[in-house]
């Protein structure tokens, strides 16, 4: 692949999904990280994006749209990469919504995937992520709360101290929770320091936790450490997970699902 077209699916990436690490980016394009991040400096200098630590966002001002024919609505990166983990996780989490439970959904781009799974069921979705929005807000089943805040565009959710605030209000059954990654230590962490204060109000809202990690997360990346495994009641991740991470949670009395 030339020079000027992987820069420009990089380009289509953002304007699909808003942002995009460099691990992703990396995956996606089958190109080394090193490669991506001076691919992420050119375009920045040159002003078609905005780069990031750990990856890159549109520029302040533009919006979500899809490379070429503008009736064509492509479909966001975030799904494209490692879809098929993602959907596997979903599938296997959905399982273990009871009915009429009230569920905790963070931020990320396989509790969207979750949140199809629960359309037509008798729950209680809380969120601030917009994509769970998305597809629940036509369902009569679902009952859904949406968490205020401070709307963050790029990632499509809602942050900050109002957010925390309606939290502390908030009694959950359950809580599926993201993260960008999670250490051999058995910490959990996330590379987004306004998302990091949210997680854990979520986690303290919760009187269970159960992680969405694919193999991709372990170890993953992130220095904002979220809580240990051994905090956390169940993780759904897959296959290709570290199995000696994966101990620690069981270590601690809690459950591992392979999806």
């Amino acid at each position: 692949m030339i020079l000027r077209e992987r820069q420009d699916r990089i380009v289509s990436a953002l304007r699909s999904g808003g942002a995009a690490s460099v691990r992703d980016l990396a995956q996606s394009l089958e190109v080394s990280e090193s490669t991506i991040r001076r691919d992420l400096h050119l375009l920045d200098r040159n002003g078609e994006l905005t780069r990031t630590y750990g990856g890159a966002v549109l520029r302040p001002g533009e919006t979500v749209t899809a490379f070429g024919d503008p009736l064509r609505r492509e479909r966001p990166f975030a799904e494209g990469v490692g879809i098929d983990l993602k959907q596997r996780v979903a599938d296997r989490a959905a399982l273990l919504v009871p009915d009429d439970a009230v569920v905790l959904l963070d931020i990320g781009t396989t509790t969207p995937l979750l949140a199809r799974r629960l359309r037509g069921r008798q729950v209680t979705v809380i969120t601030s992520n917009l994509a769970v929005l998305d597809e629940l807000r036509d369902d009569r089943c679902v009952r859904l709360v949406m968490l205020g805040g401070v709307f963050r565009r790029n990632y499509r959710s809602f942050v900050g101290s109002l957010t925390q605030s309606a939290l502390s209000q908030v009694s959950a059954d359950l809580l599926f929770l993201s993260c960008t990654g999670v250490r051999p230590s058995g910490h959990v962490v996330d590379n987004m320091a306004v998302e990091a204060p949210i997680k854990q109000a979520m986690i303290a809202a919760a009187d269970q936790v159960v992680l969405l990690a694919t193999e991709a997360k372990f170890p993953g990346t992130g220095a904002l450490r979220l809580c240990a495994l051994s905090d956390v009641d169940t993780v759904v991740t897959t296959h290709g997970a570290n199995p000696k991470t994966l101990d620690l949670c069981r270590n601690a009395g809690g459950q591992v699902i392979i999806a």
